[in-house]
C-alpha cells in the first residue's frame, strides 16, 4: 500500500523531519512497515526531537491498530538506550577527573563532599551526578 496524505501540503517521499504531525498520525494509522521504520530511524537520529514529540502526541489521542504499542516501546527503547550512552559518557569524564586530579578517590570524594562509595557509583554510571557535583569535579580536575 501507498501511503497518501491527503489536504496536507507534503508528500510522504519528504523527510520525516519535516512532516506535520497530521502526517505523522496518518503514517501510524494507514502506513507500513517502511513507513514506520522511517519514524523510527527519525527517533533514532533525535530521541527528544520533534518528530519523537508528535509521535507521543498521537499516540495520546489514537492508538493505531499493530503499531501503538510497538512504537511506544521503540521510543523508549531508543531514550533509554541513549540515556545509559550518556550515563556513561558523565562516568568516563568523572573516571578522567579523578585520574587528572592525582588525588586518591578517597580524598577526591572528600574534597568534592561526597563519600568515596558514592563516587564509585558516579564512576561506575549507576549513579548520575547532580549539576552541581558534576562542576565541583570538573573545578577540583582542573586543579
Amino acid at each position: 500500500m501507498v501511503l497518501a496524505f491527503r489536504n496536507l501540503t507534503i508528500t510522504p517521499d519528504a523527510p520525516v523531519s519535516a512532516w506535520p504531525t497530521e502526517a505523522v498520525q496518518i503514517a501510524l494509522e494507514r502506513g507500513d512497515l517502511d513507513d514506520w521504520r522511517r519514524i523510527v530511524a527519525e527517533i533514532k537520529r533525535d530521541p527528544w526531537g520533534r518528530t519523537a514529540r508528535q509521535v507521543e502526541e498521537v499516540l495520546g489521542y489514537s492508538h493505531p491498530y499493530g503499531i501503538a504499542e510497538a512504537m511506544a516501546i521503540a521510543l523508549a527503547r531508543i531514550r533509554a538506550d541513549v540515556e545509559a550512552g550518556e550515563r556513561e559518557e558523565v562516568a568516563a569524564e568523572i573516571r578522567g577527573a579523578i585520574a587528572a586530579s592525582g588525588l586518591s578517590r578517597a580524598e577526591f570524594a572528600s574534597r568534592i563532599g561526597t563519600s568515596a562509595s558514592r563516587l564509585s557509583t558516579y564512576a561506575t554510571g549507576k549513579v548520575a551526578p547532580s549539576a552541581t557535583l558534576l562542576l565541583r569535579i570538573r573545578r577540583l580536575a582542573e586543579r
